[in-house]
């Protein structure tokens, strides 16, 4: 795919629709993690940056010279503002309704060797929905769909074309909470990372496949590389040597995402989307924040 002055593919119809997970990122770095009590640390500027799953894909995919579309629910809010703001001036389409409970935030706490921990507040409102007029002239022409894991994005499968290809992003699952089950069986591409699943990774991957409608199971496993259960059986790849020094490991797992599924909608092999995926997680682990400098195609290919 050849993308022309402004970055877009031309002659194409939407690449790719990310459903929801859009928020603000509060970082704070900190001199270690866990961080021992302490009435009071001074630290770096504290920095609100867009952050979140469903902004990290979406704006990894857009760099990559896809047309790209997300639809989420956000507040009337600062960090609305900055949202809107952020998507727009790099070239990603926002349908968006209002939610009463304002904009998701997440502060992070990010160590000196780049590992975080996030506390996530997810404003959920019980029994929200986005509106189907919000997504469905997306929907309908969207190449592929990447559904995250917020409670109301589960609804959105049942308007899934029978041809549209689908993904979603598990995390940290455990392989047993109930919330991520519908996303991790109504997926065609299913990636989640090996954090809290220990010795039971590969049973975890394989109900996965045997029980929903995965053709692909992605495991992200940080250093390790990730491991992928297809077709033709459970493959191990090792992960890519990082270009420069960690900076900040928040959003890697978005990028990884964002650069598999680049590979996979140009048609290249399984191994070269785990390269490409493996390329990008690797390039944001060294610049700071969550999604500020996602890699951009020719530096991904040239890699």
């Amino acid at each position: 795919m050849t993308p022309d002055d402004d970055g877009v593919v031309a002659g194409r119809p939407l690449d790719v629709l990310v459903v929801a997970g859009a928020g603000v990122d509060t970082t704070v770095y900190v001199p270690e993690l866990p961080l021992p009590y302490a009435d009071t640390y001074t630290v770096p500027p504290v920095v609100d940056r867009i952050g979140n799953t469903g902004a990290g894909v979406a704006l990894g995919c857009r760099a990559l010279g896809l047309r790209v579309t997300l639809v989420d629910l956000i507040g009337d809010d600062p960090q609305g503002a900055l949202i809107r703001d952020h998507l727009a001036a790099r070239g990603v389409d926002l349908a968006y309704a209002v939610t009463a409970a304002g904009t998701r935030r997440s502060v992070l706490l990010v160590g000196p060797d780049g590992r975080r921990t996030s506390l996530f507040d997810p404003r959920a409102v019980p029994g929200e929905r986005l509106p189907r007029d919000l997504y469905l002239p997306a929907l309908r022409a969207a190449r592929h769909v990447h559904v995250s894991i917020t409670d109301f994005s589960r609804h959105v499968y049942a308007d899934v074309p029978a041809e549209t290809t689908t993904s979603t992003d598990l995390h940290d699952w455990d392989g047993e909470a109930e919330h991520h089950r519908d996303f991790a069986l109504s997926s065609d591409i299913v990636f989640l990372s090996a954090a809290r699943l220990g010795e039971r990774r590969e049973a975890v991957m394989r109900s996965i496949a045997e029980q929903g409608r995965a053709s692909l199971v992605v495991c992200t496993d940080g250093a390790a590389g990730c491991h992928v259960l297809a077709r033709g059986g459970l493959r191990h790849f090792p992960a890519v040597p990082l270009p420069a020094p960690v900076a900040d490991t928040n959003g890697a797992g978005d990028a990884f995402v964002s650069g598999f599924l680049y590979g996979r909608l140009d048609g290249q092999s399984l191994e070269e989307c785990v390269r490409l995926g493996a390329v990008a997680g690797a390039h944001a682990c060294t610049v700071p924040g969550t999604h500020e400098d996602p890699i951009r195609l020719d530096a991904l290919l040239s890699a």
